[in-house]
């Protein structure tokens, strides 16, 4: 199999990318019909960040970085680095000098399906990461890999230029072709929340406001005042 740098890839449009950071994972999901989510293994280690951007992926061997140094050439400002292993590891493959030369290229954070270090100063410097582990376990760079080639990041797939959504509650991922039509059902459905949580904060009842009442009684529960 080849080992290849792709230096040129498709991104979608800024403002929509820009409209998916705002709605977040969580509503992002639910508005793409529940599909694009990596695996729970993959979780926030710097937290509250929230971003979006263009997926640069990176296939490297376990336990060797040389690829991720490779990618920081091909990135731009906006994007992702989204880092998948060809076995299972979960060795600290990227740290906070990584961190601050992808900062300089506007890159946005990492999703790595491996492990991450020096978590203090990424956390100082507030640079979002989500990994499978934290682990000092250090790495080598002596095998090739690739970079901007579909990748499969804890049981999701990635293409580059795919949109990557990531919060607290995860990374989501969608290709470009579905970008505006998830942001404006994430928006509807933004809307649609706001009114929600107006009810439930007057005291409506998720009950009364989902019509739940009429399912209960098909399902046979019953009220009674005291057991």
């Amino acid at each position: 199999m080849a080992h290849v740098i792709v230096r040129e890839i498709d991104r979608a449009p800024a403002a929509v990318i820009d409209a998916l950071a705002d709605a977040g994972v969580a509503t992002a999901h639910e508005a793409a019909g529940r599909v694009g989510l990596t695996g729970p293994r993959i979780r926030a280690r710097v937290e509250g960040a929230r971003i979006a951007g263009s997926a640069v992926t990176v296939s490297c061997p376990p336990g060797d970085n040389l690829m991720i140094h490779a990618a920081v050439e091909v990135c731009q400002p906006g994007d992702v680095l989204v880092v998948a292993v060809t076995s299972d590891s979960t060795d600290g493959m990227f740290g906070d000098l990584f961190a601050v030369s992808l900062r300089s290229r506007g890159v946005l954070g990492l999703v790595i399906d491996a492990g991450v270090r020096d978590i203090a100063t990424l956390r100082e410097m507030g640079f979002p990461v989500w990994s499978r582990a934290i682990h000092a376990q250090g790495t080598v760079k002596a095998s090739p890999g690739s970079v901007n080639v579909p990748v499969v990041v804890a049981g999701q797939a990635v293409n580059p230029g795919d949109i990557v959504v990531a919060d607290d509650d995860g990374v989501l991922v969608l290709p470009i072709a579905r970008g505006a039509e998830v942001a404006e059902a994430a928006a509807r459905r933004l809307a649609a929340e706001e009114e929600k949580r107006a009810a439930l904060a007057s005291g409506t009842l998720g009950l009364d406001l989902y019509g739940m009442r009429p399912l209960l009684e098909r399902l046979g529960v019953e009220y009674r005042d005291r057991a």
